[in-house]
């Protein structure tokens, strides 16, 4: 939050202001403390936002003028070393994520179908489904256990990263402990047979990768400490989480383009031109990394780069003895519209009903113990191994083998299965030349079942596939969400993929269309089940085509990701977006409505400012800290029109007096009206202080009594002006006088000047006032002290604190008549935390933040403005 008034707190600090019984209805729906429906969840207030936007104070002004060309290069150099190495690492968590489960897979299925290949004449088989059962439940209580250690590690990753690309912290979700449970958790998660991918959470794990490499520290790790003094900031944190999580797409699916484009495109809401190459170059290094080691593992051939991602479709090519068949045609371009159309649909149906789940769990199962959430992933991995294991050995159907299964195995063993086409063919109940392909698709890792429909030229029987769809459908929309490391890419995949082979062999058995390409429609089908899912365009048919290594598929793979986008935006919005609305996070969308520039800046900005004088008393700034939660400041001086008076005998009013400009305009009458919505609660202590001032007389008769409450109950805070608290003879004009904005400081600054004693006594100068440097200033980045844990003993409450050296002289600022769509896209495009409005004159008069911008928030001052005409 920002500082943008008392009133936001009141929900993220009920101490500090116990009236909310007093807020009108439209005033609670806008701050998100109650809903319209039941069903309703609103941004909440207690996410922080990123400092992305330089603060150009004087400790930074002193670094830029003792920065020299070698300086400048070796910083650079420096940054670029630090991409290259997110880039290794995080190929190398992607190494330890499949080795392990390959290895765990492995051993479990070699295990389960030796057993079930005796129990299949003993008569045994569930002595074999106990055996997966074991398995199964040991892996993904593993999983469970390493989420309740570090619950952010849970789900994909994507929602929290794409927040924080945002702009929007997280708490814990770039933390070496996460990214330590989310690697172990979801290879147990994998290995246990649950219906979800390890791609997406390599996509966190490079973001905290990222986040984690540069700072040389850890709080998990808290003795081992570098002397580091770069990137110590939330611009190249921020900077570096991008590169990290585009590093994870690359690993996941061997396409550095892509995951360059992931994270412009689904991430980031503002973007540095600069921070393109660095991205990219990040993306090919963990790509190299992860493919060098995987081959050298695998083949034995290092250096050779056969295997570039985690997860690899194949190689799409005819056979040479077809003569007819392409990999597609322009008639089938109306079938991938089609099959874009009810992927949509079906993407739809799928965010619905988890979307439901996701209440649920909130409303009854987060709330209860956290033993409830292991049981709960007990039970979902319990069901599906049942369901797995009976629709393998009763459900699937025998079919022949193709004669051309040998030709078609070596290119797949090439192209990173782990075993060829025929072991990896499940024959269970079935003679010989034939195999169950029920079996051939669930007992096997869900990239080998991806490749089966990409390229076995074996039919699957219609029934089959429709089956397989609906199961699969059904049990991982009911797995995505529960407590384990969990992705959503392969599961999707996998269900478009039995969508597209189905269509595929209608179209053929029906239809007659010999020469279509089983394979074109399994990935076509792919993709419009995931675009339908994830709602992504851009990256993912990038993602895609490289995935495929196939650019022919370029057009096809765009058209249907755009439709089954257009075809699901009709009814929700994607998976991850659905997940970020119901963690309440303020997340900004691309774009306003266009009716929204009927708002000005004036109608959605907080007029409560709670501000700090250039020089001013610590006792000051302790009661402020203390009784808000604002993360920033206007610094600002009063247009008094007795200042010459209250300059005798006061250094302190006298320093603040000659800051401000001397001509400057009195908007009394303007400042009384937009004082008279304010709703600043002074802590007790404080209201107290001021009580002792007004109770000293009584008010006039004629007074109206609304006038007497808004005198008594917004009293400025005392002691900002510690020789002159509040008198009742003061007038409205001399309550809420109009305010010089002069700048920017943030709390983080205001606490590091208490805590390192920057002050200056009332005899002395301010500039006998102590100088911070830049990289003082930044040193306890990221987590800087707080003001409750400071010792007060140690500061001299008569001391005053010189702000104007610290504080951002020049932030953006907006006028109060700007449009709200202008103040979006500069809010957007900048990275801003907070936005002044101020004034013709330079008097501000209210301050614009993160949630004066959401969906919700626009919404609401839409209404009132409806309501208002």
């Amino acid at each position: 939050m920002a500082g943008c008034g008392s009133g936001l707190c009141c929900c993220c600090c009920p101490r500090c202001c116990g009236e909310r019984e007093s807020r009108t209805p439209e005033e609670l729906t806008i701050l998100g403390e109650t809903h319209e429906e039941e069903d309703e969840i609103l941004p909440r207030k207690d996410y922080e936002s990123l400092d992305y936007d330089r603060c150009i104070n004087d400790p930074y002004l002193e670094v830029l003028e003792s920065m020299d060309n070698k300086k400048a290069q070796r910083y650079e150099a420096v940054k670029w070393v630090m991409v290259f190495a997110i880039g290794v690492c995080t190929g190398l968590v992607g190494l330890f994520v499949d080795f392990f489960v390959r290895l765990f897979t492995q051993l479990k299925f070699r295990v389960v179908q030796s057993s079930v290949e005796e129990c299949t004449e003993k008569g045994c088989l569930a002595l074999s489904l106990l055996e997966l059962l074991g398995f199964n439940l040991t892996f993904v209580f593993l999983a469970s256990l390493l989420v309740l250690i570090q619950p952010v590690a849970a789900g994909s990753g994507i929602p929290e990263i794409k927040c924080y690309l945002n702009g929007v912290k997280v708490p814990g979700v770039v933390r070496l402990r996460t990214v330590v449970c989310k690697a172990m958790g979801v290879l147990f998660s994998v290995a246990g047979g649950l219906f979800v991918g390890k791609e997406g959470p390599m996509i966190h794990s490079g973001a905290v990768v990222g986040a984690g490499l540069p700072q040389f520290q850890s709080i998990s790790l808290r003795k081992i400490q570098f002397n580091f003094p770069y990137f110590r900031s939330d611009r190249d944190k921020r900077d570096f989480v991008s590169a990290g999580a585009a590093a994870g797409v690359a690993a996941a699916f061997g396409a550095p383009i892509g995951g360059t484009l992931f994270s412009l495109e689904e991430g980031s809401s503002f973007w540095n031109q600069g921070l393109t190459w660095k991205v990219l170059f990040c993306s090919m290094a963990a790509t190299f990394t992860l493919n060098f080691f995987r081959s050298g593992i695998q083949f034995g051939s290092w250096g050779s780069f056969q295997l570039p991602g985690l997860l690899n479709f194949g190689e799409f090519k005819c056979s040479e003895s077809d003569k007819k068949c392409h990999l597609w045609t322009a008639v089938d371009l109306g079938f991938f519209i089609l099959m874009g159309i009810v992927g949509g649909l079906l993407g739809a149906t799928f965010n619905c009903l988890n979307k439901r789940l996701a209440k649920y769990r909130m409303r009854n199962v987060h709330p209860k113990p956290k033993l409830v959430r292991v049981l709960e992933s007990l039970l979902v991995s319990l069901t599906t191994t049942v369901v797995v294991f009976v629709a393998s050995m009763v459900l699937g159907e025998c079919r022949q083998m193709s004669s051309t299964s040998h030709s078609g195995n070596d290119t797949l063993s090439l192209q990173g299965m782990s075993e060829d086409v025929n072991s990896s063919i499940k024959t269970f109940f079935c003679p010989n030349e034939t195999y169950n392909d029920m079996a051939t698709l669930f007992f096997n890792p869900q990239e080998s079942a991806i490749l089966q429909l990409f390229h076995q030229d074996g039919t699957f029987s219609p029934v089959t596939l429709s089956l397989f769809f609906l199961l699969y459908f059904l049990l991982s929309c009911w797995t995505y969400g529960i407590s384990v490391p969990s992705g959503l890419f392969v599961p999707s995949l996998l269900c478009g993929a039995a969508f597209g082979r189905l269509v595929a062999n209608l179209l053929k058995s029906y239809i007659g269309l010999d020469h279509i390409y089983s394979g074109t429609f399994a990935l076509i089908g792919a993709a419009a089940f995931l675009g339908g899912v994830v709602r992504m365009t851009i990256s993912l048919t990038v993602i895609l085509i490289e995935s495929t290594n196939e650019i022919t598929y370029g057009l096809p793979i765009m058209i249907t990701l755009m439709v089954a986008k257009w075809t699901g935006d009709f009814f929700n919005k994607g998976i991850y977006d659905i997940h970020v609305n119901l963690r309440g996070v303020p997340l900004l969308e691309w774009e306003t409505e266009v009716e929204m520039d009927k708002l000005r800046a004036s109608d959605i900005m907080e007029p409560n400012l709670t501000y700090v004088y250039p020089h001013t008393r610590i006792q000051s700034l302790v009661s402020i800290l203390r009784t808000t939660v604002h993360h920033a400041f206007p610094v600002v001086t009063e247009n008094r029109g007795n200042e010459r008076e209250f300059m005798k005998g006061n250094q302190l009013i006298s320093n603040n007096i000659k800051f401000k400009k001397s001509s400057i305009l009195t908007r009394a009458g303007e400042q009384r009206k937009r004082s008279q919505s304010m709703k600043s609660y002074p802590s007790s202590e404080l209201r107290n202080m001021c009580d002792e001032h007004i109770a000293t007389e009584e008010p006039p008769e004629k007074e109206d009594l609304l006038q007497q409450m808004l005198e008594r109950r917004y009293t400025p805070y005392p002691n900002l002006y510690p020789d002159q608290s509040p008198s009742e003879e003061w007038t409205m004009e001399e309550r809420f006088r109009p305010l010089t904005f002069h700048g920017l400081i943030l709390r983080s600054q205001l606490v590091t000047l208490l805590v390192r004693g920057v002050c200056y006594s009332e005899s002395q100068s301010s500039a006998s006032q102590p100088r911070l440097s830049h990289a003082e200033m930044s040193e306890d980045y990221p987590r800087y002290p707080d003001i409750h844990d400071l010792d007060l003993t140690l500061l001299n409450p008569r001391m005053i604190v010189d702000v104007t050296p610290y504080m951002n002289p020049s932030p953006f600022a907006v006028s109060p008549n700007t449009h709200v769509s202008q103040v979006f896209n500069l809010f957007r495009t900048m990275g801003l935390r907070h936005l002044p409005v101020v004034n013709a004159v330079g008097e501000i008069v209210g301050i614009i933040t993160r949630h004066n911008l959401t969906h919700e928030f626009l919404q609401a001052r839409l209404r009132q403005h409806y309501q208002t005409i």
